[in-house]
């Protein structure tokens, strides 16, 4: 299966089944590395290791397949994985609930996988919807990018009614605009927690260039984002907390952000709402 898509006027296509097996190789990968052999309950061996984590025929010990046949998944080949495989090396890799769900996500169950295109415009009632929150509200997509928000936003997060629609990226400005950062009193957990959300997107959307291109630039203009990335942390979205300070006095607001997927025409879209936290 091929899918053609537009970067920069260009023209690329993908085979969709080989992204896929890549990606998944790609993450596996990522999970040994951090997965240390006293972890595993493996004695560390004497010797000098050259790359940080688990073996790979380690791994396929603990999940009770062959070195040759993990090694083909890393190396993104397209092998047929059943679950009870893939559900093994899960436990072999000690996945935590999102990981795990999010390695289910890269699975190739040997069905075609589904192209799913990202949606950049938002009907005009949905910002009539929008409007009539009282507290921080928008809808952005998988690019994390924003097409609908209320004035909220703009007063207590970032004022993004003054930037052209291109640079309305929450990602994109939670590490390079100076603003959101100043107001943003736990940035660092909301910046791991962010990258690690995004990531799931990026794994989604392997085929898309829009997303390498994406990170690359963001990487070479916050070292905070590229050090996060190299990390490979993936989470689901789920009710988390932020606190804003206001500008111009010391109040300090806590909201708890709930973000609401869409209907399946738009599965990339979610609507975020931020409600004052209870305590």
């Amino acid at each position: 299966m091929l899918n053609r898509n537009g970067i920069n006027g260009k023209i690329v296509s993908t085979d969709m089944n080989s992204t896929r097996a890549k990606t998944l190789g790609v993450y596996l990968k990522s999970r040994r590395a951090q997965l240390q052999p006293e972890q595993a309950g493996l004695t560390r061996s004497h010797g000098q290791r050259r790359t940080p984590g688990l073996r790979r025929e380690e791994v396929a010990i603990l999940a009770g397949v062959s070195a040759t046949y993990y090694t083909w998944l890393e190396q993104g080949r397209e092998v047929a994985v059943s679950r009870d495989v893939i559900e093994s090396i899960g436990r072999a890799l000690q996945l935590n609930p999102d990981e795990h769900v999010h390695l289910l996500g890269l699975w190739n169950a040997n069905e075609p996988e589904a192209v799913t295109s990202i949606t950049t415009e938002v009907k005009p009632q949905w910002q009539e919807i929008v409007n009539q929150m009282a507290f921080p509200c928008f809808i952005s997509n998988d690019r994390a990018e924003l097409l609908a928000w209320n004035r909220a936003v703009d007063e207590r997060i970032a004022d993004f009614s003054s930037r052209p629609p291109e640079q309305r990226n929450m990602m994109s400005m939670l590490f390079t605009d100076p603003e959101m950062r100043s107001r943003l009193v736990n940035w660092e957990e909301m910046a791991a927690h962010s990258v690690a959300i995004f990531r799931t997107s990026y794994d989604k959307y392997s085929h898309d260039p829009w997303f390498a291109q994406f990170v690359a630039e963001l990487s070479s203009k916050s070292a905070e984002f590229a050090a996060l990335w190299k990390l490979h942390r993936v989470e689901i979205k789920k009710v988390t907390r932020v606190f804003y300070s206001m500008p111009g006095d010391n109040q300090v607001l806590a909201y708890d952000i709930n973000s609401l997927a869409f209907t399946v025409d738009h599965s990339d879209l979610h609507l975020c709402i931020y409600s004052p936290a209870a305590d």
